[in-house]
């Protein structure tokens, strides 16, 4: 099977409709994984974090996302590309309580119940494409995606649109998976743990991690900063195989058939944790990259 047909493949998988199926029915299973709706791996810090507390590495996640905005706590305006049912929205409204944090969706799902979460809060959540949103040009005062990009393969299209509704000097911060090479250069396990986690999370793919920086480069961004956390975000990685266990645990209990995204979510999580094996082939890193002054 050549590259090409394997890339056209993820691109059908990840279609905006298959996307927006995915999280309408599994934010369930997220509720699973994180009481307060993460809906992303977690950042472990010693004697900071407990690898026996998931959702403690999952808020250093956020914690550490907020850091690198390194935004002012006065009436700036946040936007969360990708936010999810709303999770770290919540966690940036009660750190710095005088933030105004808007995310988008294509879940229409996501949006009626973050938002009746973030009832009296400065939240907002927006039914809308991260690549294409209704944000005034230069008025944002930082951006985040945490887990979100990868849906559409790290494209140009999302860093573009990221450029341009950020004010300058303002900071785009990134967390995620990527490849440490191009998929041509993947060994045949890897291909076959990559295809398949792209398919069960419905990814269009995973950016060249050097790519990637050469295109955020070539957008405008600068004083690009990339980290590879890959050791910090293991611990809760490996939560993966009790946390799957436990969910259907709990579906059998309650004698519940799993719906066929359900399995389709455990079996791309199965394989996040397989993929995570191959060290040197896929990695988990954080960016932040600045808009230049013009």
């Amino acid at each position: 099977m050549s590259t090409f047909t394997i890339t056209e493949k993820l691109k059908e998988v990840a279609s905006k409709e298959n996307i927006t199926r995915f999280y309408d029915e599994a934010t369930e299973d997220y509720e699973f994984w994180s009481k307060d709706l993460n809906m992303h791996f977690g950042y472990y810090t010693p004697f900071k974090t407990s690898v026996f507390r998931r959702d403690s590495m999952l808020n250093e996640m956020n914690k550490q996302v907020y850091n690198r905005l390194q935004v002012s706590n006065q009436n700036s305006l946040i936007a969360d590309l990708g936010c999810g049912i709303g999770g770290t929205i919540r966690y940036g409204l009660k750190k710095y309580p005088l933030l105004h944090i808007i995310g988008v969706t294509l879940s229409s799902f996501q949006v009626h119940e973050g938002n009746k979460k973030l009832k009296d809060k400065k939240g907002l959540i927006l039914e809308e494409d991260y690549t294409s949103t209704s944000f005034k040009t230069n008025s944002i005062n930082g951006a985040y995606a945490i887990e979100s990009f990868c849906h559409s393969g790290h494209s140009k299209e999302a860093f573009q649109e990221a450029y341009r509704i950020l004010k300058p000097n303002s900071k785009l911060v990134i967390a995620d998976a990527f490849l440490k090479k191009d998929e041509e250069q993947l060994c045949l396990g890897s291909n076959y743990c990559y295809e398949q986690l792209c398919k069960g999370w419905s990814l269009e793919g995973l950016g060249n991690i050097h790519s990637v920086k050469n295109r955020l480069e070539q957008i405008g961004f600068k004083n690009i900063i990339v980290e590879d956390i890959s050791y910090r975000v293991a611990p809760s990685v490996l939560h993966v195989p009790f946390a799957i266990t436990g969910f259907i645990l709990k579906k059998l209990f309650r004698k519940e058939f799993l719906k066929p995204q359900s399995w389709k979510n455990l079996k791309g999580s199965l394989f996040a944790l397989l993929s995570g094996l191959h060290i040197n082939n896929f990695g988990y890193y954080l960016i932040t990259a600045e808009k230049k002054q013009f």
